[in-house]
């Protein structure tokens, strides 16, 4: 029973996320991505900043909440937070309006996790070979979903929420450089640094204004609030009680509830071939995390 709330906890959040690509496709027609970005982590600051209170109130007096490795720690997966949110949130904007932004995007992000098992591979912590299988579908699947007739055609957003991927997969591997500090504090860090970053360059290069900013505040609030600091928190209940192998399985499907909110809410149809290319990538995402379902599997034994 514990093992089932904990898998609908962490399906609740892989909506929660997918609808973001909604919100972000949204914003993007109001204000730039360093806007977007600074608003929404200073939101996720302020929502996680709760927890984090808590947690200060939770701990002797004389004890540091935060200690100056945190502080490095944070600084560092910020940063490259910062630049995968840049490239992906540009990407969204970049596109057509006859393009699927939201589930394209979702499906191409997704890729990360592939980039992450072949980085794990080529440094010796999994060799298992089934990952060249998921490279060879996550490679397929790119070609099905971004080429249609020709090099030439491929959209500039598909470009860079590729390259966000690779970023992404950095964060990835920088917070599990960073596994032993508190996942809370680095989280909360990680927002502070990401959104103090966007706000310096919103500031000198998008000179958002008010009126932009308001127009997209329900979009903005939505990624700040609901998806970084109500979706982290749902993240850590349900991991508690779900199998890792199921919480990563169930989390991988952010990609395909962003297809299905880009359709219901904002009306983008994936073509056939789209559809079918999202299959492949989605298969990779799959596939890719098979070594670390074998890992669990054989620890639980």
């Amino acid at each position: 029973m514990q093992k089932l709330k904990g898998n609908l906890i962490l399906t609740v959040v892989a909506i929660i996320w997918g609808i973001a690509f909604v919100a972000q496709d949204t914003a993007s027609q109001h204000v730039g991505a360093f806007t977007f970005n600074a608003a929404r982590n200073i939101l996720a600051t302020l929502s996680l900043g709760i927890l984090v209170l808590k947690k200060h109130q939770s701990i002797p007096k004389k004890q540091k909440l935060i200690s100056k490795k945190d502080w490095i720690a944070g600084f560092w997966i910020g940063f490259i937070l910062f630049i995968a949110e840049f490239l992906q949130q540009t990407g969204i904007g970049s596109y057509p309006p006859s393009a699927a932004a939201s589930g394209r995007s979702g499906f191409i992000t997704s890729i990360y996790v592939v980039i992450v098992a072949l980085c794990a591979w080529f440094i010796g912590r999994n060799r298992n070979p089934i990952i060249f299988l998921a490279v060879l579908f996550g490679l397929a699947g790119m070609y099905f979903l971004c080429i249609t007739n020709s090099l030439n055609n491929i959209y500039f957003g598909d470009i860079l929420n590729f390259l966000s991927a690779f970023a992404f997969a950095g964060h990835i591997l920088v917070i599990d450089y960073y596994r032993n500090h508190d996942s809370l504090i680095i989280s909360w860090l990680q927002f502070i640094f990401a959104g103090g970053f966007a706000l310096i360059l919103a500031l000198f290069i998008e000179h958002p204004a008010l009126t932009d900013i308001l127009q997209a505040a329900l979009p903005i609030a939505y990624a700040g609030i609901i998806s970084s600091g109500v979706g982290y928190t749902l993240q850590i209940i349900g991991q508690k009680y779900a199998d890792p192998t199921a919480s990563s399985i169930i989390l991988s499907t952010e990609a395909v509830f962003s297809a299905i909110a880009g359709w219901l809410i904002l009306n983008q149809v994936m073509s056939p071939r789209e559809i079918f290319g999202a299959t492949l990538v989605f298969a990779a995402v799959i596939i890719a995390q098979i070594p670390d379902i074998i890992k669990f599997s054989k620890k639980s034994l």
